[in-house]
């Protein structure tokens, strides 16, 4: 392996190590905020200086697969994850919100959109109802309490809530 190589290895496994650190420091953070954390690092600046253009797509490229990877092995070992679990989660979900007064949820749902002006953003807590992606229009179906994800289709992250249905 040349020196260069050398290096550039290097700078990226301090990368990847800097990812590990934010990970453990708060675990509730998307692959898409690892990455913005990461790439702003003195870390990936000082990357950045030494790599050429195409060593740092390919560089970015390779972060961003290895968070994806990392994220996955650390949720594979959390309970909280298992399709058990989430599936018993959203049948408990769904069966509550079929015996709670509709008229109350979407009382408190409207409040909601009042404070946030009719938009919200991923990672902001959302309760049931339909979230519409502003960039694509995707519709993402909320039938509990929870985080809102990135769009699923095109990454973006803000949405709009369709009006519960009485």
């Amino acid at each position: 392996m040349s020196e260069r190589s050398t290096e550039l290895l290097s700078l990226y496994q301090a990368l990847f190590e800097q990812v590990k650190s934010d990970f453990s420091e708060d675990n509730s953070m998307t692959a898409k905020e690892l990455y913005k954390t990461v790439t702003a690092s003195k870390e990936f600046l000082l990357l950045k200086e030494q790599a050429k253009e195409e060593e740092l797509a390919l560089v970015e490229d390779f972060l961003k697969r290895d968070i994806g990877s990392y994220l996955a092995e650390k949720n594979a070992t959390d309970l909280s994850h298992s399709p058990t679990v989430i599936a018993a989660e959203n049948t408990l979900w769904h069966w509550l919100s079929e015996i709670t007064d509709r008229s109350q949820i979407e009382w408190h749902e409207v409040t909601q959109d009042f404070k946030h002006h009719g938009y919200y953003q991923s990672g902001e807590i959302v309760g049931q109802g339909v979230m519409v992606c502003t960039d694509c229009g995707h519709e993402m179906r909320i039938e509990f309490p929870g985080v809102i994800p990135d769009c699923p289709e095109c990454d973006g992250d803000q949405f709009t809530r369709e009006a519960l249905a009485p």
